[in-house]
C-alpha cells in the first residue's frame, strides 16, 4: 500500500517560519495531486494548499502570500514553507495525496497522514 508521513512541525513564534515536509513511500506509480490541510481545535478541516494534476497551485485566502507549497516528484515529496505565521495558523497539518500505486492495472488511492502540529505561540 502507500504510506504518507509529514514532519517539521513545532512551536514558533508570530512572524516566525516552518518546513512542513511530507514523503510518501510504498508501490506508487504516480501522485497525480497533492494537498495540504490543517485542522484547528474546534474548527473543521480547510484545505491550505494543493498542487492539482496540471500542476496549478491553489492557496487558501488566508495563506497566500505566506505560504508555499511545491513537490519534488524524484522523491515523492511534498513541502509547505510557512512565512510571517500567525497564531490563527496554529493547527494539526495534514498531507493528501491521491496515488495510482501497486502493478498495472493501477489503482487509485487517496493516503492522507497522520499530521504534524504547528503552534503559533509568543
Amino acid at each position: 500500500q502507500v504510506q504518507v508521513v509529514e514532519s517539521g512541525g513545532g512551536l514558533v513564534q508570530p512572524g516566525g517560519s516552518l518546513r512542513l515536509s511530507c514523503v510518501a513511500s510504498g508501490s506508487i506509480h504516480s501522485i497525480v495531486g497533492l494537498g495540504w490541510y490543517r485542522q484547528a481545535p474546534g474548527k473543521q478541516r480547510e484545505l491550505v494548499a494543493n498542487i492539482t494534476l496540471d500542476s496549478s497551485l491553489n492557496y487558501a485566502d488566508s495563506v497566500k502570500g505566506r505560504f508555499t507549497i511545491s513537490r519534488d516528484n524524484a522523491k515523492n515529496t511534498a513541502f509547505l514553507e510557512m512565512n510571517s505565521l500567525k497564531p490563527e495558523d496554529t493547527a494539526v497539518y495534514y498531507c493528501n495525496i491521491d496515488v495510482w500505486y501497486g502493478s498495472s492495472p493501477y489503482r487509485y488511492l487517496e493516503v492522507w497522514g497522520q499530521g504534524t502540529l504547528v503552534t503559533v505561540s509568543s
